[in-house]
């Protein structure tokens, strides 16, 4: 697979996602994937727990990426992920492995204001 088309199948995976559309989103995800939360400890082994871990959770969820960057075989996809109305700021990095993804680590963070010892040295940024 090469890189254009592992940049469409990620927007086709991304957009699925935003719409709540389970199967799609599931698509890119080779039957054995692992996907691991290190900040949570959690590691979910294959594509069908991976989709039911996502099924079930209650809140509402919308997808906001900022930007996808990769080539060959790792992928990392920078993106907003809105809880409910309240944003995440989220990295998944997705390792592929014969045009699938085989891992994903995620890793999440909340917003936070800058410290005031370097306010002077920001530029504030939106999103």
């Amino acid at each position: 697979m090469d890189d254009r088309a592992v940049r469409a199948a990620l927007q086709r995976h991304w957009d699925a996602s935003d719409a709540s559309d389970f199967n799609v989103e599931h698509e890119i995800y080779r039957e054995d994937a692992v996907l691991s939360y290190p900040q949570s400890g959690e590691r979910i082994d294959g594509r069908t727990n991976i989709q039911e871990s996502r099924f079930v959770q209650p809140n509402k969820k919308r997808f906001t990426i900022r930007r996808i960057i990769g080539g060959g075989d790792l992928w990392v996809t920078e993106y907003i992920l809105t809880y409910d109305g309240v944003p995440s700021y989220v990295v998944s990095i997705m390792e592929f492995h014969e045009g699938l993804v085989a891992k994903e680590t995620q890793y999440f963070a909340d917003r936070f204001d800058p410290a005031p010892s370097r306010a002077h040295l920001v530029e504030r940024i939106s999103g």
